[in-house]
Formats: structure tokens, sequence, C-alpha cells
């Protein structure tokens, strides 16, 4: 498309909207006029490409960029931001195209542009999967330019703002999303006052009578509240005067948001959650913050294990304030912070502070620093997550409001999600260390792996190569880097015993045609795997011992193809398993195979080889399906414990269950689930999922079980 659009500037400001004039006026604060000038630009080929166009509200459309600019501009936001801003959905709702923006802006501006535009839903199976594919591409956007997501967060904004004229389904839709993704990435990147905003707008939409109803509760606080605060503002005042220390006092009232949510975390009654009102103290130097501090612990009594220090232990988005509860005039508690006026200008802007200033040289803030560091773990998930919901879903643990804040060995500080493990702090420290973690030892003292954290505890992990991720590991983490580092661990293990597997299972049905993969010629295999859309042998492989692909199809193609024999009988070497195999062997829970059983393989689609006994009562319904039968034997060294179950019936005495147990336990043996059936007055019956490592270890319970008095008989069922 070839689209050409007005870009002249409009001649005078009388011909200019009142919101760009507002606009200019602010950047005119702290922009030089050339830039201003890009911004102006920047708006005539908006309003140019968005003409003809409203909002829900009946509004023209170029009215929410500007709007969206202009919040960005309250950030203090650099001129590319705002001309990407004012153009950001110009690429996905106009004709208009990229060269267009680059060769009147710049590259950045375009690619700006291009982070925050969504992708093409048709391109997708629901508008779950669009949305998190935008999503996914908007993060890795933000990688390479934190723009984006300031862009992304400025439109959020200004939609939730306006979100009154959109149908009352889609609001709700919005605001959930805004609620779960949105207002936590804010609070993630520091910028608590864009945060605090989206989350009341969010909780208005989906919850309007509480926020209505707590709203009024705040309205209406007794007068002594009201006059306490004067009072406590006045005392602070002056005891901050007299030490001659230079203050910015600043009063606050809690959003009805977050009392709702310290209602709902806490269990409490808005009656209950007293702090509504607090202040803030903003000094000039970081002693000066601790000397405030003295002050006011010595106007009132602070509460016990309420002080928080953020400035020598900062946020994981770069905040740092002191945090003190007080018992306040007539009771009520009251929280203060105390901050510098650099901390207090990057605790409401997170990483747009000082943003203008970046590119004269000065080096970036810590919420930019630690908002990179954050984006450089999600890269590393994005790269091994399996969809774009997967990767949604590591983002969205990620963005726990929650964090405990731990110590390694030397010192350092690393910031986990509220609930991790020792296994977390593990991955935290390097991948390599979380899939080699044995134990750990909290505070000098040795835990296992699953060990709960908790703020200021020092951690140190112990390690061994021979080490390895398992499938339990997964019920041990919270962190999506952990998550992610063990299921890639796993697929990469699996694939390699599956690719294994099924060389080995196709070998066995080529035998058949005299032949072997080996004797395959190349052009053979090859056009085969074209004709299948596999991109290489090791794919094809996998599928057949995933069960997806039957082997005898696959060999009868190969063979015909090549022009070997048709067949001759089969191999009577078994594929060997060694109970090692990850992720493509299941044993039947109908029979519950053990090592030294008769066993037989049925290739299940999506199982793999699900090992039966030969005994068992499905066999002959199985064996109506030859090309899925697969030729399996115990290896001489089987590894693992193997689940069966025993049916034991016992005397009815006291202590019977208790004894059984012992005998299991003497034979080495774990007990997964019992389940007890009283039979009659005298009898009874217990069924046993015990944990065995082969047949004769399973003979040596049962055989301790038997010489049991009260144990009348042991079966294996």
């Amino acid at each position: 498309m070839n689209t050409q659009l007005d870009e002249s500037v409009p001649a005078g400001p009388e011909s200019v909207p009142e919101d760009v004039l507002a606009l200019e006026a602010r950047l005119r604060d702290y922009l030089p006029p050339e830039q201003i000038d890009a911004v102006r630009r920047a708006y005539a080929l908006g309003a140019s490409a968005h003409a003809g166009q409203t909002r829900d509200s009946g509004e023209p459309y170029i009215t929410h960029p500007v709007a969206v600019a202009s919040i960005l501009a309250d950030l203090r936001m650099d001129a590319e931001t705002l001309c990407a801003a004012i153009l950001h959905d110009a690429l996905e709702d106009t004709p208009l195209e990229r060269r267009v923006l680059a060769d009147a802006f710049g590259e950045t501006v375009a690619d700006l542009v291009e982070g925050v535009t969504k992708l093409d839903r048709l391109k997708f199976r629901d508008r779950e999967e669009a949305a998190a594919e935008s999503f996914r591409k908007m993060l890795l956007a933000m990688s390479r330019d934190l723009r984006v997501i300031l862009i992304k967060l400025a439109d959020r904004l200004h939609n939730m703002r306006t979100l009154d004229a959109v149908a009352p389904a889609r609001q709700k839709r919005i605001a959930r999303e805004t609620l779960d993704i949105y207002a936590p990435i804010a609070q993630r990147l520091g910028m608590n006052r864009i945060k605090s905003e989206l989350q009341d707008l969010g909780f208005r939409v989906l919850y309007p009578n509480r926020h209505a109803a707590i709203l009024r509760r705040i309205r209406s606080q007794p007068v002594v509240r009201r006059e306490a605060m004067t009072v406590i503002e006045q005392r602070l005042a002056e005891r901050l005067a007299e030490e001659g220390l230079p203050y910015r006092l600043v009063g606050r009232v809690k959003t009805p948001y977050s009392i709702y949510n310290k209602m709902r975390t806490e269990h409490k009654s808005f009656a209950q959650v007293m702090d509504v009102f607090g202040f803030r103290v903003v000094v000039q130097a970081v002693g000066q913050c601790y000397q405030a501090l003295g002050i006011v612990h010595g106007l009132y009594k602070p509460l016990d294990g309420r002080f928080r220090d953020f400035i020598a232990i900062p946020k994981a988005n770069g905040y740092q304030s002191l945090h003190t509860v007080l018992f306040g005039p007539y009771g009520s508690p009251l929280e203060v912070q105390i901050r510098t006026e650099d901390m207090d200008v990057i605790a409401e802007r997170g990483i747009a502070a000082h943003w203008v200033y970046k590119h004269g040289g000065s080096v970036p803030n810590s919420a930019q620093s630690r908002a990179h560091d954050w984006l450089r773990s999600l890269l590393e998930s994005e790269q091994y997550a399996g969809s774009s919901l997967e990767f949604l879903e590591h983002v969205k643990v990620d963005l726990f409001p929650d964090e405990v804040y731990l110590f390694t060995p030397k010192g350092a500080i690393l910031a986990l999600p509220r609930n991790a493990t020792a296994l977390d702090f593990a991955y935290a420290v390097h991948t390599d260390v979380g899939n080699h973690a044995v134990a750990a030892r909290v505070d000098k003292k040795l835990v296992p792996l699953r060990t709960k954290l908790s703020s200021g505890q020092r951690v140190e992990i112990i390690t061994a190569k021979s080490a390895a991720p398992s499938t339990k590991w997964l019920d041990y983490v919270v962190s999506s880097k952990a998550r992610t580092a063990i299921r890639h661990h796993l697929k990469h293990l699996e694939h390699e015993d599956a690719v294994d597997l099924g060389h080995r299972i196709l070998e066995r049905a080529l035998e058949r045609r005299d032949g072997s993969l080996d004797s395959v010629p190349a052009a053979v295999l090859e056009k085969y795997l074209a004709e299948h859309r596999y991109r290489r042998l090791e794919e094809l492989l996998s599928d057949i011992a995933l069960g997806n692909r039957m082997p005898a199809q696959v060999a009868q193609a190969l063979a015909r193809a090549d022009g070997q024999g048709h067949g001759r009988a089969a191999s009577e070497d078994n594929i060997h398993i060694t109970g090692a195999e990850r992720g493509i062997i299941t044993y039947a829970a109908c029979c519950r195979p053990i090592p030294g059983d008769a066993i037989m393989g049925h290739l299940s689609a999506g199982k793999g080889v699900v090992v039966h006994r030969l005994e068992c009562k499905n066999v002959p319904e199985f064996r109506k399906s030859p090309e899925r039968w697969v030729g399996i034997d115990w290896d001489r060294n089987v590894e693992g414990d193997y689940q069966v179950e025993l049916r034991i019936e016992v005397v009815n005495k006291p202590g019977v269950l208790a004894q059984v147990a012992a005998a299991v336990a003497e034979a080495k043996s774990n007990i997964d689930s019992v389940e007890y059936q009283e039979r009659d007055i005298s009898a009874s019956v217990m069924h046993f999922v015990i944990e065995v490592k082969s047949v004769r270890h399973l003979a040596e319970v049962t055989s301790r079980i038997r010489k049991l008095a009260v144990v009348q008989d042991a079966l294996r069922v």
C-alpha cells in the first residue's frame, strides 16, 4: 500500500486544538524548541492518518494519542517517546506505512510504534492466544527499548480513564487484564503513581459497589481522625524545623483499592484498617532520612515489627524509602514514609525518572537498571516457553506483588517472589546452579530444596555434578525462571530419550522387512520427511516413540520406496527398558507391571509406550491392533521404584494396620496409599499401594507380611 498523507503543520495556534497546545505548554518546561516542533509534526501526521476516525465516546480518535503523549509529558519523557505515543495506533488502525514514520522521525520512533502495535488477530485461534502473542511481542520490544512499555502503560491508563464509553462486558475484560498484568508491570517498573491509578480504575469497574462503599467510608471518616492528622502534621513540622532539617511534608490517603486489598488479604473490616491516612517526609540526603526517623519515633511510639528499611535493602523495582507505623493520637496507627527527593521521584515515576537526561551521559537510575535485569530474565523464559500462553503465565507468576529479600554467602541481595523456596534461590543465582542443586544451607542450617524462605535469610546452595532436575521439582518452585529452566531441561531429556527409543522401535520394524535405517537411501528418507513435514529425522523418531506415528507404517513406506523385501519373521530381540526413560515410558495403572514381570508395550498417542503385564486383562484387546504392539523386556540393570497393589486380609484387632505398615517398612518398601475395608466382625481387607524395585523385592515384602499372626493372606492384585 502506498498511501500519501498530509504531513503539513497547521499555520497558526488558532488552528491547533487546545489539548495539543496544553501538551506543548508542558513540553516547554524541559524540551528545546526543535524537539517540540517534532512533536507538532507527529501530531499533524497522526491527525491526517486518523482523519474521520472516532472513539467509542464519539470524540475524534486523535484525542486519544494526544492524551497518551500528555501522560508521558507529565513523566518528562523525551521527544522520541512523545512522537511514538502520538503515532502509536497509526500502523495498526490507518494505512500509514512504517517507512513513512522512519523517513519523517527516524528508525527509533518507527521501532517504538511497531513495538506497541498489536498483532493481527486473524492469525490466531482465539482472542486469548492473540492477546498473549501481542503481549509477548511487546515484552520482546521492551527488552530492546524500555520506552515501549511506558507508551503502553500510558495508553492503558487513558483507556481506563475513558472506559465508560465501552460496552460493559468489554469494560470488565479490559479491567481484569489491567489488574492482572498492566498494574503489576507498572509496580515492577517502580511507577507507583500509574500503578495506583490503574488499580483503582480497574477496581471501580470490576467491583463498583465495593469501590463506592469504601470511598464513602473514606470521605465520612470521623472528625477526630482529621483532627489527628492536623495535630500530627503540626507536631512533625515543628520538630523537623527545630532540628534544622530541610524537609517537605506530604499527607496522603490510601486509595479504595489499596484499602480493599488490605481488607481481603489480612481478613480485616474497614474499621480494622486504621492506617487509611499517612504522611511522607521528603528530605535532601540519605543521612537525613535516618535523622528524620529518630525525630518521628521521638514524637510517637513505633509499632513493634512494623519498621521496614527499603533504603538499605531496596525493592526489586528500585524503590527506596523508610516505612514505619506509629501509635498516633487517639490510638490510631499512622504510617510514615521517609525518603530523599531523588528517591521520591523514582518512587513515583520508576524507570521514567530522569529519562530526559539519560542521553546526556548520566548513569541510568536503579529502577531502570533493575528493569533491565528483570527483562533479561523474561527473555530467558521466552526462549524456552512452548507457547505465548505459557510465556504469559510465566510472566504473571513473576509479577507477584510481594517479595522476599535474601542474601548470598557473599552478601549480595536477591529478590524472589513470595513463597519462594531454596530451589528458586538456586535458579536465581544461575541456571547451572539450579540444575545441579541437591540441598541448601539457610542461616548455616542444612535444609531440603523445597524449604520456603523468609526475608533476611542467608542462603547457600549445595550442588553435585550428578544431580539433575526431576518432575517433582516443579512442585517446589514459584518463580518463572526456575519453572522455565526445569521444564526446558526435562523437555530436552525427554526428547533425547524419545529419539533413542524411536530409533530402536523403527529399527525393529525395518528388520521385519529385511532392512535397517542405515540401508534406507538418503533421498528416500528425505522425501518421506518432507512429505510428512518433518524438519529432521529426530522429529520423526520422537513422534514414533510418543505414539503419534506407527513404526510399522513408517517402515512399510520406507521399504516400499526403497524396493526392499516384503518382510520376514519378527526379530526375537525385544527392546530393553531400564526405567530411566523420561516422559516416554509409562506403566499401566490397570496391572502395575514391575521388573521381573513378563511385559508388552502398547503405543498410545501422546503417551508413548505404555507397559502392561502379559497377564493384564486388557492385553487381548490390544492384540487386535498389532501395529501398536511393541516387543519390550526389562534390562538387566533396572532403576527406580515401581508401584504395586496388595490385597491383605487381616484379623480385626487393634494395631493391625501398624503391624502391617511396620512389616512393609522393614522390607525397605514405601507405602503410597492404604484403604481399609471392614468385611465382617472378625476380619477386614486392606488395599495397599506400595513401592518395590522388582518381583523379588515384592516377594520379600509379602513374605514378611504373611508371617504376621494377624494376617490371613496377602496377594498381589
